[in-house]
């Protein structure tokens, strides 16, 4: 698998089957800083809309793809941080139409839709999901520790907004967190705040991996499935990923590693991605434990793998180790 600065994948999405994801901030460039992030916590909070990495280098990269690969059921806008703070980001979106079949999806956390060039941009792509775990300014602040110029009402008129300008599917994610704001009540709110902005599907996630805080903890399987009746339409629950296409994908210890650099997995779940055996898995695992550049982490009894470097850095500069 050759070896791509912007490019990441394809990979194993639990929502969107294997997608080929594109990074278009350094890493943990956000304006949020949430207590589930899987990335851990955001060492960049920021609202400015800048040219956050060579965006011709980026649309190379994805012609180049393309042209030579081009298999993935979806090609995202995501990975290190919040894809709309590249001013550009409209830019890969339309090559993405122009020059494939392959529907388009932009990951975001809705923050910026209050500015009517973003959803300009955002309404090229193929969906658009958005993010709703809050129910007021400070809900808000302790779930998804925004940068201090944002206001939650303006992230729910951004939302508004998009959706009356845009065609496509917009879907929303409501990540929940027990003692957070998993109680009844609370997601009656959100749910509210949901229904008055009419995202075509909703799927209610929370922290079954090693979140940036200790403190998120994961709401019951039992307790999650009683909350999707509050929503209209009802919730869905995110599941584990399930392979559901047989697509061969390329695997090599520079691809196991390239997506744990993105987000920690399983090697049930990097098994599972690539198609691979798990004692082909461990091999690669072992030899990338060996040489320092991988770590584990545990969450309950299951343990994942993470990358070190990036993350480790996070670690080093706050974020704390997960037990």
């Amino acid at each position: 698998m050759k070896e791509r600065k912007y490019l990441f994948g394809p990979v194993p999405s639990r929502r969107f089957g294997r997608s080929l994801g594109v990074d278009l901030t350094p890493y943990k460039t956000c304006s949020l800083d949430c207590v589930f992030c899987q990335l851990g916590r955001t060492t960049n909070k920021t609202v400015e809309r800048q040219e956050y990495v060579n965006i011709d280098e980026v649309l190379s990269e994805l012609e180049e793809w393309l042209e030579t690969d081009g298999q993935a059921d979806y090609i995202t806008l995501s990975g290190s941080g919040e894809p709309t703070l590249h001013e550009h980001f409209g830019d890969v979106l339309a090559l993405v139409r122009g020059k494939s079949n392959i529907p388009s999806l932009l990951l975001t956390n809705g923050t910026l839709l209050h500015l009517p060039e973003v959803r300009e941009a955002a309404r090229l792509a193929n969906i658009v999901k958005v993010s709703l775990s809050a129910w007021d300014q400070a809900s808000f602040g302790w779930v998804n520790r925004p940068h201090v110029q944002l206001r939650f009402e303006d992230l729910v008129k951004g939302q508004k907004a998009f959706r009356e300008e845009y065609n496509g599917q917009l879907w929303m994610e409501v990540f929940l967190v027990s003692g957070m704001n998993a109680m009844p009540v609370d997601v009656s709110r959100i749910s509210t705040l949901a229904e008055e902005i009419r995202p075509d599907r909703i799927q209610l996630n929370t922290a079954v991996r090693p979140a940036a805080e200790d403190f998120a903890v994961p709401v019951s399987p039992e307790r999650m499935m009683e909350l999707t009746h509050l929503f209209h339409p009802q919730a869905e629950i995110i599941a584990e990923f399930s392979k559901q296409k047989d697509l061969k994908l390329k695997a090599n210890r520079e691809s196991v590693l390239a997506m744990l650099r993105r987000r920690p997995c399983t090697a049930g779940q990097i098994a599972e991605g690539f198609g691979m055996h798990l004692n082909e898995v461990s091999k690669y695992l072992g030899n990338l434990l060996s040489t320092n550049e991988i770590r584990t982490e545990r969450k309950g009894e299951t343990v994942y793998y993470a990358a070190t470097g990036k993350k480790a850095q996070a670690y080093m500069e706050g974020a704390g180790p997960k037990a």
